[in-house]
């Protein structure tokens, strides 16, 4: 069966960036379940994917845009310590919900000068070109409530 929208795919993966450094892998634990063209999984992977049947094995390079985007600047801003009253230690890395230009995100702290908190609210991952190395596990049709709730059941899937 070929992986195509509302089939349910399982695929073991490693994700490494341009410098080669290994950022992801299932590979020592369960593999990804997803629901096919439900937008779970980044663009460039799922497009990759269409077509493919199981045991097939690739590695497929996705730019930025067809990742987790491009690395926006207006996402970066310099706040002032007082916004973090009641945290008494701020460190590099701490994430926060907070409302971005383009509504509720996280926000990680990139650097700290003082009393000056750098906040980035882009994805971790944004600006990277990803380098992923796939195999196909499993492709199944989904069932009907798997297609309702608009993602898998079980193994390696969601549990209510």
């Amino acid at each position: 069966m070929q992986i195509a929208n509302d089939k349910a795919v399982s695929v073991h993966y490693t994700l490494t960036n341009a410098a080669g450094e290994v950022l992801d892998s299932s590979a020592e634990g369960d593999a990804l379940v997803y629901l096919h063209g439900q937008g779970s999984i980044i663009a460039g992977l799922e497009q990759a994917l269409t077509g493919k049947v199981t045991g097939d094995k690739f590695k497929v390079t996705i730019a930025p845009k067809d990742g987790y985007g491009e690395l926006m600047e207006d996402m970066i801003q310099v706040v002032d310590k007082s916004m973090f009253e009641g945290i008494d230690d701020l460190e590099l890395g701490m994430q926060f919900h907070a409302d971005v230009s383009q509504g509720p995100g996280i926000v990680t702290i990139v650097a700290i000068n003082g009393d000056e908190i750098t906040l980035d609210g882009n994805h971790p991952l944004a600006g990277e070109t990803l380098n992923f190395d796939v195999e196909v596990v499993d492709v199944r049709e989904a069932s009907a409530e798997e297609l309702a709730h608009g993602h898998v059941h079980g193994a390696g899937g969601h549990h209510h």
